[in-house]
């Protein structure tokens, strides 16, 4: 394991501990935040990334221009690298130094073309030109919680800006078993795209536990169908439903009500409460 220290404390800050499988898994602050193959980079092992390759797999065939919000080990865009060689892809990660760490210890494929920018989500998405993506991918959480300024009614009409007509927002959330917050967020996604589709294991989405809610949403028709046929063959238990279900009259934000995602609650304590 090659740990890498805080300037301030001195203490680990993320960390690169190697599996049985050859993979290796990124943490921060103790904290899992990616897993990587460089061997296989279609072994998606958490299911959120598993669950957002779906919505990468449903764009046309070929390359495909993505911008990620959220770096870390960079596990998606290196999928997409593998299973769509050539694609131009933009990583927004503010944090230089894990970003050089990760370069250093699990280097990038030859010939790729991941651009990966110290900027955060919200500075980096504002910069980016109309129309610039086929699909952008919001995975950024900040001591847990995904950012309000990410999740903001500004922030989804800038998505929706960058996207190409037909691209795809994919969107890993995450909530209490209430899921009271990502309905206002749902409810704040379907006021710029009509289209939206949720996708969680199966015990999230009984609301038995916190967990992770994977959003596809679009300006084009989702097929729901496609996507649960394809979620059939993910190695964890995964439940697609429209976002109309979830989102029932909830209201959506506003920039001025905003809130980042809940925190998360102590590992070991992830049942409903």
């Amino acid at each position: 394991m090659t740990a890498y220290a805080d300037a301030v404390t001195d203490q680990p800050r993320f960390d690169f501990q190697p599996d049985e499988r050859g993979g290796v898994t990124v943490l921060r602050d103790g904290h899992p935040q990616s897993h990587v193959d460089l061997h296989d980079p279609e072994l998606l092992v958490f299911e959120y990334i598993a669950q957002l390759a779906i919505g990468v797999d449903l764009l046309p065939p070929g390359p495909v221009g993505v911008t990620h919000i959220g770096g870390a080990g960079l596990t998606l865009a290196r999928y997409v690298q593998h299973t769509r060689p050539g694609s131009p892809q933009i990583v927004l990660e503010p944090d230089a130094a894990l970003t050089e760490a990760v370069r250093r210890e699990l280097p990038l494929p030859r010939n790729h073309r991941i651009r990966v920018r110290p900027q955060d989500g919200a500075t980096g998405i504002a910069a980016l030109r109309d129309s610039a993506a086929d699909a952008i991918v919001l995975d950024a959480y900040d001591e847990g919680r995904v950012p309000a300024n990410l999740l903001s009614p500004s922030a989804v009409r800038h998505y929706a800006r960058v996207l190409r007509p037909g691209g795809l927002a994919l969107l890993n959330l995450a909530d209490e078993p209430d899921r009271r917050h990502l309905a206002r967020e749902l409810a704040t996604v379907t006021t710029t795209f009509p289209h939206a589709v949720v996708l969680a294991l199966a015990d999230v989405m009984k609301g038995r536990r916190f967990g992770n809610y994977v959003v596809l949403a679009s300006d084009a028709t989702i097929d729901i169908d496609e996507i649960r046929r394809r979620a059939t063959r993910l190695a964890a238990t995964t439940t697609v439903r429209p976002a109309s279900a979830l989102r029932a009259t909830a209201k959506p934000f506003t920039d001025e009500d905003v809130v980042a995602s809940p925190r998360p609650p102590e590992l070991g304590a992830w049942r409903a409460r």
